[in-house]
């Protein structure tokens, strides 16, 4: 359970360095994310932004889905490193209130622009706008998701479509553009997308999320090709579970499959927003201007430990161990 498992996710600039200690960008993420698990103790989170404090100065960044979860935890990461942020959602709300609250505690301008990343119509509105108060956007993150877990035969059309038209289509129509308003503006940028650890591997209850995050990464690695004569680089995030109140309501509505997935990851813990938000700026900023069409998995280890056949003989102890040896010894032939 990955991708949207993430949605949610610091931050500290010249201005606000003096109001707001270099600690923490969390929104509870860090208690949400707690652990019984011996071994997280040796992989604590950091929640400190990576990358210089001008790292983006003089920056625009724009993100889907910037008003909750993993994209407003990216929208403070920018912003509290120097860039002008322009959030978007359905939610204008949502958005006004969480661009105020980022804005006040970095210091730096965040605009909220509306937009149903679903319609072509809306989104060409939302970059018309998007150009307009704060110019050409230099980063593009489409971060805006939806999913939920069901049987595939219980999934009508219209369900399909609502995932497949905000996932696979929005991140199209959003990346197509403004990339075209960039070629015409000759302006490079640095495009990424949040998907998802099984959209590589394909998982069940999940097939309409499952299909458009590898369509995301398709249209990612065709661009990369295509359009890097631009001045315009694609790069995807793939997420592990990241726990966030919007994301488990629909994937883990009973709390059931939390303390598995915990036994599940070798680091022993859930991942934090601050942790994807850090990764995303790297990758957005010119310290990563040769990483480029890279596909990059963030998930304490998750995904490799599913993937691999012996991975449960973990739970095999010492005295098993030593009986096992000496059955395996005694073995002869083939």
């Amino acid at each position: 359970m990955a991708a949207e498992l993430c949605v949610s996710r610091g931050l500290v600039t010249r201005l606000s360095a003096q109001r707001l200690p270099r600690r923490h960008l969390s929104h509870g993420t860090q208690v949400m994310c707690q652990s019984d698990s011996p071994q997280a103790a040796f992989f604590s989170p950091v929640s400190k932004v990576l990358l210089p404090p001008d790292a983006f100065h003089g920056k625009v960044a724009f993100i889907t889905g910037g008003g909750t979860g993993i994209g407003k935890a990216m929208t403070t990461a920018f912003s509290s490193l120097g860039a002008e942020c322009v959030i978007a959602s359905r939610k204008v709300d949502v958005l006004k209130k969480t661009a105020e609250e980022i804005s006040s505690k970095t210091g730096n301008k965040v605009h909220a622009v509306q937009c149903d990343v679903r319609d072509p119509t809306s989104v060409s509105n939302a970059v018309a706008q998007l150009i307009d108060v704060a110019g050409h956007p230099s980063v593009i993150i489409n971060n805006a998701a939806g999913n939920f877990i069901s049987p595939s035969e219980r999934l009508s059309a219209n369900a399909w479509r609502t995932i497949t038209d905000i996932v696979l289509n929005g991140t199209a129509y959003v990346t197509l553009e403004i990339g075209k308003q960039l070629i015409k503006a000759k302006k490079g940028a640095a495009f990424l997308a949040i998907t998802t650890v099984y959209a590589e591997s394909g998982s069940g209850f999940v097939t309409p999320s499952a299909s458009a995050k590898a369509g995301v990464e398709a249209l990612c690695k065709s661009l990369t090709a295509e359009w890097g004569r631009y001045g315009m680089r694609f790069n995807v995030i793939q997420p592990g579970p990241v726990k966030t109140k919007g994301a488990f309501s629909r994937l883990d509505p009973t709390g059931e499959f939390e303390k598995i997935m915990i036994q599940r990851i070798p680091c022993g813990r859930l991942g934090t927003v601050e942790e994807i938000a850090n990764l995303a700026t790297y990758l957005c900023s010119d310290y990563a201007s040769w990483v480029n069409g890279a596909v990059v998995r963030i998930d304490g280890g998750e995904f490799v430990f599913m993937a691999g056949e012996m991975n449960n003989l973990h739970k095999v102890t010492q005295e098993e161990w030593n009986m096992m040896e000496e059955m395996i010894r005694k073995t002869k032939g083939s």
